[in-house]
C-alpha cells in the first residue's frame, strides 16, 4: 500500500447527515474511493445506494478494499425498541441481547457493517443527557447489559451478513462529566476509573467486540481520543482488546480543543501514538499527518499498526470474500419491521415499564364499564417514542400511548383525551380543557414528562424538574381530586418529589419504541403485571445528584436524626425518592432466609426461595448485593453481585441460588491492581437496593491478586 492509500483507511466520511442520509455521495466523493481515499461512510443506508457504493471501492479502486458503512443503530434499525435506559429496566439480558440482534438483522439487509452501539457509560448523574443510552448507575448491571448487546449484534459469526460490528462506546468514563455537562471533564479518582466507569469494558472486550470508540471527555487533564496509557496500555495489552478504534465525531481535531496540541498535525499524531486507528469526519489522520509519518519511523509503525487493524475488522466481516454480501434489495424489503420483530418490541417495551407507586391497588384498571380520561400531549406524541436515536425508525410505524389505550379498552370503558400542554409547547385554554375532560372521567391517566429532545447528546439540563408546562398541567389535574395515575414518560431519572406524593400511582414508562402504545395498555389493564426495576435512583430535587446506592459510608454515615451531624442534605430526607432496583408488582413475594455455602475451591454459593403470595401471576427481580465492612481500603455501602428476573405463578416457589466468585469481592488498589482481601464479606438479598430481605456473611481466608474488575465478572445462576 502506498503512504497515501494507508492514510485513506484512517478516514472514516460523512456519506450523508443523520436526517438526510447518503447525501453526500457525490461524483466527487466516488472519485476519492476510486483513489482509496475512504476507509468507511457513516450516515448512510439502503442495500441498493450501497451496494453500488461498494462495487466501486472493490472494482475500481487499485487495490480493492471494501469499504465499511456505519450508522448509530442504538435501540434499533427500523423496528425501534425501548431506549437503552429502559431496556436496562428490564433487568434481562437476554431481552436485549435478542433486541440487538433483531437490529443487527434489519440493519445488515440495508447495507449497514457496523453500528456505534452499545453505549455502557456507568452515569450517576441524571442531568447529564446522555444518560439515556446506557444502562444506569451500577457497573455490574452495565456490564451484563454490555455483554448481551455485544452477542446480540456480533452474534456468534461475524462474518454471517446477517450480523454487524458493535462499536462499543465511549472509552472512557464518559459518563461522568463535571456538572452531569456533556462533554465535560471527568474528574474522578483511578479507583473510580477502575472500579465504577471501565468494568462494562473488560465485560464487553471478553464478550468479543470488535471496535471500540473513545470519548469526547478528558480524564485529569488527558483526553480519551489521546490517552495512550488507557488505550494502548489497560485496554489492549492487559486486557488484550484485539479489534479496531474509531475516534468520536471529530474528536480528533477537538485534541486542539483541549489544549494539548496546537496544530492539526500534532492532534492526529498523538491520535494515532495512542491507538486511535480511524477518524471519524474530522480529516485530521488522513490528511494531517503524512509529513509526520514520513519523518518519523516509530509514528509510521503506529501507523501500519492502525492500518492492519482496520483491515482485519474488514476481513472478520468477511468483507474480502463477500463484499456484496450485505447488499440484497430483496432481503431489504422483507427483513425489515417483520410481524416477530414488533411482537419482540411490544415484549421488550412491557418488560420495561417500572411501576413506582401503587396507592390502593390503583393499577391494574378495572375492566368495569368507566370512563378514562387521558390527558397530556405526550400520550399522541409518536416522536417521542422513538428516543434520540432513531436511525430508520418513523413516526408512522409507531402505535401511540393514546392509541395503544383506546384499541385495547376493555369492552364498555371508554377513553377520552385532552392534550392539556406538552413539554415543548402549550396552549391558550388548553389545560382548562383538560381539567374539564378529566373531571367527566372515573379516573384518570396523566401523561407528563419530556419530550424525545430534553434527553440525549448535548441535552444536560440543570434542572430536572418537570418541564414547567407539564408541572402546571399535574397541578391542574391533581386539584380536581379524582384518581390520578401519571404515566412518565422520560428518558432520565426526573425531580417529582410533588407530583408523585400527589398521584394515586406511577407508572415509568420511559420511551418505549414502535409498540409503546401496545405495550402500555398490556399493563394499565392488568394483561401483564410490571417487572421493571430503576438502574438508576430517583432524587428527590435537583441538588441531591449525582448520588448512589453505592457510595462510600464516609466517617459520619447520613442519619435520619436532624441532631447529628452527618453526611445529609438538611432540608431532605436521607433516602432517594426512589432508590436502585426499585419497582413494584401487582403481586407480593415472599424471601426465605439467605443461605451461604463455601466450597473447596473458593466459590460461594447463596440461596433463597422467593414465593409468589399474591393471586397474580408476576415476575420478581432478585438482587444480590455485598460489603466488605472491613478492608485496606473503604469499601462502598453496597455492590450488585448478582439478579435474575424470575416468572412465578400465584401461589408458587422459585428456589434461586446464585453462585460467586472470590474474585468477584476484590477491591483495586492504586499500584497494586485488583486483589481479593481475606475477611469477612456480607451478602444481602432482597428487591432493591433498600428493600433487603435477608442476610449473611462469609469468611474467606486467602488473599490474591486477579487482574479481573469485580464488577466485570458474571455471577452463575441456578433456578429451581
Amino acid at each position: 500500500m502506498t503512504l497515501d492509500e494507508k492514510l485513506g483507511q484512517l478516514n472514516q466520511a460523512a456519506g450523508g447527515r443523520s436526517k438526510s442520509l447518503n447525501s453526500k455521495l457525490t461524483s466527487d466523493e466516488l472519485e476519492k474511493v476510486r483513489r482509496g481515499e475512504i476507509g468507511s461512510y457513516l450516515h448512510v443506508a439502503g442495500a441498493e445506494p450501497l451496494g453500488e457504493l461498494q462495487k466501486v471501492a472493490v472494482e475500481e479502486s487499485r487495490l480493492g478494499i471494501p469499504l465499511l458503512f456505519a450508522m448509530d443503530v442504538v435501540h434499533g434499525y427500523r423496528t425501534i425498541f425501548p431506549v437503552p435506559l429502559a431496556m436496562a429496566a428490564s433487568w434481562e439480558p437476554e431481552l436485549w441481547e435478542k433486541a440487538a440482534r433483531i437490529s443487527a438483522d434489519e440493519a445488515s439487509a440495508s447495507g449497514l457493517h457496523w453500528t456505534f452501539a452499545p453505549m455502557i457509560d456507568i452515569s450517576r448523574d441524571p442531568r447529564w443527557g446522555r444518560i439515556v443510552e446506557g444502562a444506569g448507575a451500577d457497573p455490574y448491571l452495565g456490564s451484563r447489559m454490555a455483554v448481551a448487546q455485544v452477542q446480540g449484534y456480533q452474534g456468534e459469526d461475524l462474518s454471517n451478513s446477517t450480523t454487524i460490528l458493535a462499536a462499543t462506546k465511549h472509552f472512557g468514563a464518559y459518563g461522568a462529566p463535571t456538572g452531569g455537562r456533556d462533554y465535560g471533564s471527568a474528574d474522578i479518582s483511578e479507583q473510580s476509573l477502575m472500579e465504577v466507569y471501565l468494568p462494562p469494558f473488560y465485560a464487553a472486550t471478553k464478550a468479543g467486540t470488535g471496535s471500540m470508540m473513545t470519548a469526547f471527555n478528558d480524564i485529569a487533564g488527558v483526553p480519551s481520543t489521546a490517552n495512550e496509557y488507557l488505550i494502548d496500555d489497560v485496554l489492549r495489552a492487559e486486557w488484550g482488546f484485539d479489534g479496531m478504534i474509531v475516534s468520536d465525531w471529530n474528536a480528533v481535531a477537538e485534541l486542539i480543543n483541549h489544549g494539548v496540541a496546537e496544530t492539526e498535525e500534532q492532534a492526529g499524531t498523538l491520535a494515532l501514538q495512542a491507538g486511535v486507528d480511524m477518524d471519524m469526519t474530522s480529516m485530521v489522520l488522513p490528511t494531517k499527518i503524512k509529513a509526520a509519518v514520513q519523518s518519523d519511523a516509530c509514528l509510521a509503525h503506529d501507523l501500519d499498526a492502525a492500518v492492519a487493524r482496520i483491515l482485519t475488522t474488514k476481513e472478520r466481516l468477511g468483507l474480502f470474500d463477500t463484499p456484496m454480501a450485505y447488499h440484497n434489495p430483496e432481503r431489504e424489503k422483507t427483513t425489515l419491521l417483520k410481524d416477530e420483530f414488533r411482537r419482540a418490541a411490544r415484549h421488550a417495551a412491557v418488560k420495561s415499564m417500572v411501576l413506582l407507586k401503587n396507592e390502593k391497588q390503583t393499577l391494574p384498571l378495572s375492566s368495569s364499564p368507566q370512563t378514562i380520561a387521558v390527558i397530556g400531549g405526550l400520550a399522541e406524541d409518536k416522536l417521542t417514542q422513538l428516543g434520540s436515536w432513531r436511525a430508520q425508525g418513523k413516526t408512522d410505524d409507531v402505535v401511540s400511548l393514546l392509541e395503544g389505550l383506546q384499541r385495547n379498552a376493555p369492552s364498555g370503558t371508554t377513553v377520552t383525551y385532552a392534550a392539556g400542554t406538552h413539554p415543548s409547547s402549550e396552549s391558550p385554554g388548553a389545560i382548562q380543557q383538560a381539567v374539564d375532560t378529566a373531571m367527566d372521567a372515573d379516573q384518570v391517566l396523566l401523561v407528563i414528562g419530556e419530550d424525545f429532545d430534553l434527553s440525549g447528546e448535548a441535552r444536560s439540563r440543570s434542572d430536572i424538574a418537570l418541564p414547567p408546562s407539564q408541572s402546571e398541567l399535574a397541578q391542574a389535574i391533581f386539584a380536581t381530586g379524582k384518581p390520578v395515575t401519571v404515566i412518565l414518560v422520560t428518558g432520565r431519572p426526573l425531580a417529582l418529589e410533588d407530583e408523585v406524593a400527589a398521584a394515586d400511582a406511577v407508572l415509568n414508562t420511559w420511551m418505549l419504541g414502535v409498540e409503546a402504545g401496545n405495550a402500555l395498555a398490556d399493563v394499565v389493564w392488568g394483561n401483564t403485571s410490571p417487572a421493571g426495576r430503576l438502574p438508576i435512583e430517583f432524587p428527590r430535587r435537583t441538588g441531591a445528584v449525582p448520588h448512589t446506592y453505592s457510595e462510600y459510608p464516609g466517617g459520619r454515615p447520613a442519619d435520619p436524626d436532624l441532631s447529628k451531624d452527618t453526611n445529609r442534605f438538611m432540608d431532605i430526607p436521607i433516602t432517594p425518592l426512589f432508590p436502585f432496583g426499585h419497582g413494584l408488582s401487582y403481586s407480593s413475594f415472599d424471601y426465605s432466609d439467605l443461605q451461604s455455602s463455601v466450597f473447596e475451591d473458593g466459590q460461594i454459593e447463596l440461596s433463597t426461595t422467593i414465593t409468589n403470595i399474591g393471586d397474580v401471576d408476576a415476575d420478581e427481580v432478585v438482587q444480590l448485593y455485598m460489603r466488605d465492612p472491613l478492608a485496606t481500603i473503604a469499601r462502598p455501602k453496597h455492590e450488585l453481585r448478582g439478579f435474575t428476573r424470575v416468572s412465578i405463578p400465584a401461589g408458587e416457589s422459585r428456589q434461586v441460588s446464585f453462585t460467586v466468585s472470590p474474585d468477584q469481592t476484590a477491591l483495586y488498589r492504586v499500584g497494586s491492581g485488583w486483589v481479593v482481601e481475606p475477611g469477612q464479606i456480607d451478602f444481602m438479598i432482597g428487591a432493591s437496593a433498600e428493600d433487603i430481605r435477608s442476610k449473611t456473611s462469609v469468611t474467606l481466608t486467602h488473599d490474591r491478586s486477579t487482574g479481573i474488575p469485580a464488577s466485570a465478572i458474571e455471577t452463575g445462576i441456578r433456578i429451581k
